[in-house]
C-alpha cells in the first residue's frame, strides 16, 4: 500500500512569528521607476466603508456595471521633507555617504532625535555635491515626518520615514531633491488615482496563543488522553530536539505583513466626503488630506501605514481613475 500523506498544518511561510520591534513598519525593498517623485508615502488608518463604482476589470462579469466594494480610508496628513541622504557605491551594503537637512525644521521633531542648535546648510550642499560630481554617489533618498496634529490621532510625537526617489540618474534626483527641501509633500504629488500600490503596517496584537489559532492545527478529539488543544507529537525520538517546524504557542499577531496591489480608488484634500456621521469607530472625523484603497489593510484602527508603488503588478489589471458613483457616509454608531 502507498504511504498515507500526512501534510504538516498550517503555513511557514513567516517564521518565526515573533513580536515587531516597533509599530512603524520598514519597508526593505523598493521598486525602479524613471519618474522624479518619492515612491511611497504614509497614512493613518480611519477604518472602512462602502462605495459604488463602475467596474472596469476586463473580463469581468459585471464589466461596466455598477458594482458594490469595500473600501479603507487612510487619514494622510501631508509629509515634512526634512532630509536628504545619500548613499556611496559599496560592494556589501549601502554606504551613507553625507545627508543634507532643511534649515527650518518643526519643534515636534524634537520630540524623536535631537536637533542641532546651528546648522549650515550651504556647506552640507557643497560637500554633497562633491560627492556627485566625482561619480561616488549611487542613490539619493528623502527623510520625511509625519504630521500627526494634522490629524485625529491623538498623539504629537512624528515619525521619521525614509523613502526612495524615482529617476534615471543620480544627478536628476539631486536637482529634484533639492529644492523639495522643507516643504510638504502630499499625497497626491506621489499616487495618482486608479494606481496600485502595495501596503505594510503592523498588524493586530493577539498576545499569546495555543497552536491551534496561532497554526491551525486540528483539535484531538475527546477521547484524547491530556489536553485537547495540543499538537500530537513534538517530534521524533531521534533528532533529540524539538524541530522548528512544530506547531507551538506563542505570541500572535503584532507583525510586520505586506499585502500586494492594493489598488488607489480616490485621493482628495477634504476628509468629509468620506467620514461617515459621526466619525470613524474609534477614531473620529478625517479632517484632512485623505486616500481610499479598495479591500481591506493590515493592522487596527490609528496605526500607520506604509504605502509603496506596486513592484508586482499585474498587466491585465485597469489603468486610470475608477468612476465612483456612491460613497456610503452612514452613521457607524448603530442605533
Amino acid at each position: 500500500m502507498p504511504k498515507k500523506r500526512h501534510p504538516r498544518r498550517g503555513s511557514l511561510a513567516h517564521t518565526p512569528r515573533k513580536r515587531a520591534p516597533r509599530q512603524k513598519s520598514r519597508i526593505r525593498a523598493w521598486p525602479e521607476d524613471s519618474r522624479l517623485r518619492p515612491l511611497g508615502f504614509t497614512g493613518y488608518k480611519a477604518g472602512m466603508t462602502q462605495v459604488f463604482m463602475v467596474d472596469d476589470r476586463e473580463g469581468s462579469l459585471t464589466r461596466n456595471q455598477e458594482i458594490n466594494v469595500p473600501v479603507t480610508i487612510l487619514d494622510a496628513p501631508p509629509l515634512l521633507i526634512c532630509a536628504a541622504r545619500i548613499y556611496g557605491i559599496s560592494s556589501r551594503k549601502r554606504n551613507v555617504l553625507t545627508e543634507v537637512w532643511a534649515k527650518n525644521l518643526t519643534e515636534d521633531l524634537n520630540k524623536t532625535i535631537k536637533l542641532p542648535e546651528e546648522y549650515d546648510q550651504e556647506a552640507s550642499i557643497e560637500y554633497a555635491e562633491e560627492f556627485i560630481e566625482d561619480g561616488k554617489a549611487e542613490n539619493i533618498r528623502i527623510f520625511t515626518h509625519t504630521q500627526p496634529r494634522l490629524s485625529s490621532v491623538p498623539k504629537k510625537k512624528p515619525e521619521i520615514i525614509e523613502l526612495q526617489v524615482g529617476g534615471d540618474s543620480v544627478e536628476d534626483k539631486w536637482d529634484y531633491v533639492k529644492d523639495l527641501l522643507g516643504t510638504e509633500l502630499r499625497i497626491s504629488e506621489v499616487f495618482d488615482e486608479g494606481e496600485y500600490v502595495d501596503v505594510t503596517a503592523i498588524t493586530k496584537g493577539k498576545g499569546f496563543k495555543g497552536p491551534v489559532q496561532r497554526w491551525g492545527v486540528k483539535v484531538q478529539p475527546r477521547k484524547v488522553y491530556q489536553a485537547r488543544r495540543h499538537v500530537g507529537t513534538l517530534g521524533p525520538w531521534r533528532p533529540r530536539a524539538i524541530m522548528r517546524s512544530v506547531p507551538s504557542a506563542g505570541q500572535t499577531g503584532y507583525h510586520q505583513r505586506t499585502e500586494y496591489n492594493k489598488r488607489i480608488l480616490k485621493t482628495g484634500t477634504d476628509g468629509g466626503e468620506v467620514t461617515p456621521d459621526g466619525g470613524f469607530l474609534r477614531f473620529g472625523n478625517v479632517e484632512g488630506d485623505f486616500v481610499m484603497l479598495k479591500g481591506s489593510v493590515p493592522g487596527p484602527t490609528k496605526r500607520l501605514v506604509s504605502l509603496r508603488r506596486a513592484m508586482r503588478k499585474k498587466e491585465e489589471a485597469p489603468a486610470g481613475p475608477p468612476t465612483i458613483t456612491y460613497i456610503d457616509t452612514s452613521s457607524q454608531q448603530g442605533g
